[in-house]
């Protein structure tokens, strides 16, 4: 009976020395509301990070050339940087800003999916732990009718 409660103390206790003492999150909707309203990727951009200059090349984005399902459109993002905040935007539907991750200053080899109505450009923006911006962009063909041939 000793050694249950010990190992049930002991799980306890290393459970507790992994979890984080607190987790917070920015809602971006609601702190940058007029970004998730803009038509287009340059007005969503401004209003998430303003019209600041950035840096371009320090950023991977993979995205096909040719998206068969405009459904479900595939899109990596690696950087060696270490970046704060991450954003996908696009200017295939009437809505341009699609994510923004949060990290911490983390060196970044995400994959996420997004929706796209018809071919146009997949920008990624992200702000580095150095404060400074970076972006790069990548068009991607959206097959009509589910059909890359």
């Amino acid at each position: 009976m000793q050694r249950r409660k010990f190992l049930t103390l002991g799980a306890v206790a290393a459970a507790a020395t992994v979890l984080p003492v607190g987790l917070s999150a920015t809602d971006f909707r609601a702190t940058n509301a007029s970004a998730w309203e803009a038509p287009s990727s340059k007005e969503a951009i401004e209003a998430l990070f303003g019209k600041g200059a950035m840096i371009e090349g320090k950023i991977e984005i993979k995205a096909p050339k040719l998206a068969e399902n405009g459904g479900a459109v595939p899109i990596g993002i690696k950087s060696d940087i270490e970046l704060t905040t991450v954003a996908v935007f696009q200017d295939a539907n009437p809505r341009s800003a699609v994510v923004v991750f949060e990290l911490y200053g983390n060196k970044i080899d995400l994959m996420t999916k997004i929706k796209m109505k018809k071919t146009a450009e997949v920008t990624i923006v992200a702000k580095g732990a150095d404060g400074k911006l970076y972006k790069t962009a990548q068009k991607v063909e959206v097959s009509i009718g589910g059909c890359g041939g």
